[in-house]
């Protein structure tokens, strides 16, 4: 690789990055490029003809690329994945004694999808200590089976919430983690707000990643009522987005974006995304359907 100076001579890839990074001998400093490729996008799905109607679908089927190309049954698809992948690599890595206490992580954590995540409540519940449950999720974010949506706090004082959540990158494996069986059991689900959430945060950071850039993703919540569910920092704007999982639009969709932009920070765009059509507003605000939401960032803004 040295001598000739071409790039792009080797790829490596797969998703095991913890042992692929042991097993390179140098750092490669200066001569790599790292890629996250997270499952398939909506856009990525909608351009192979595998695209759907609702988002309970899309939450249901998850994004892997085999479960669409072949019509594998998604329960199935991701119980063997769940089996082979998160069951048995992962926890070859954290080796540990009792493996129904991961088990038991692993659902208190869908349980808990898109909620400020608090470790010793956690582990607690679990049965461990919160220093555990930090290595856990660290194990689980390196293995992307989950990410970490952190909080926005710049300048913000002590009133600001500043424990992350966690999403995990593939809807299907979250819904079978949770028993759901079939799609329209989601909207029955008491976490569809959540899941619905999760869906939208993880489409925002595909397009992120797809596009070469780092995630710049954040979430805000204070103790005085103020929370965005998504913000994105680009240079000094902001875009705050709000998330609901109904088909249609109510005013109050919009009321944190308001708060937020005149209370705490100015947005430079504001965004609700929904299930319903898309809208446009005299304030600027946009309402977009989730199947959009990868336009976020390349909307002109108000």
């Amino acid at each position: 690789m040295d001598e000739n100076g071409g790039n792009g001579q080797y790829v490596l890839t797969g998703s095991h990055q913890l042992e692929l990074r042991q097993a390179v001998s140098q750092s490669l400093a200066g001569r790599t490029g790292l890629l996250h490729l997270l499952p398939l996008s909506i856009p990525e799905l909608d351009a192979a003809n595998a695209s759907f109607d609702r988002f309970e679908e899309y939450l249901f089927h998850g994004f892997l690329p085999r479960v669409h190309a072949q019509s594998q049954r998604p329960h199935t698809a991701y119980a063997a994945y769940y089996q082979t992948y998160v069951e048995r690599d992962v926890q070859q890595l954290i080796q540990f004694k009792d493996a129904s206490l991961f088990e038991k992580f692993i659902k208190l954590l869908a349980g808990r999808v898109g909620q400020v995540v608090n470790m010793s409540s956690l582990g607690n519940d679990v049965g461990v200590n919160a220093k555990t449950i930090q290595q856990w999720l660290s194990i689980l974010e390196a293995s992307f089976v989950v990410f970490k949506l952190p909080p926005y706090f710049e300048n913000f004082g002590k009133r600001v919430i500043k424990s992350p959540k966690y999403y995990f990158t593939d809807t299907g494996l979250l819904t079978y983690v949770l028993g759901i069986e079939e799609p329209h059991q989601v909207t029955r689900d008491p976490l569809v707000g959540s899941l619905f959430e999760n869906l939208v945060v993880l489409e925002a950071l595909k397009s992120r990643f797809n596009a070469g850039h780092s995630a710049g993703l954040y979430f805000f919540r204070d103790s005085r009522g103020n929370e965005i569910d998504l913000l994105h920092k680009s240079g000094p704007d902001l875009i705050g987005v709000e998330i609901k999982s109904s088909s249609t639009y109510h005013s109050s969709f919009k009321e944190g974006l308001a708060r937020f932009s005149n209370g705490v920070a100015p947005l430079a765009g504001s965004f609700v995304v929904y299930s319903g059509e898309p809208r446009g507003f005299s304030d600027g605000v946009k309402a977009i359907p989730f199947t959009r939401t990868h336009e976020i960032l390349t909307i002109p803004r108000a």
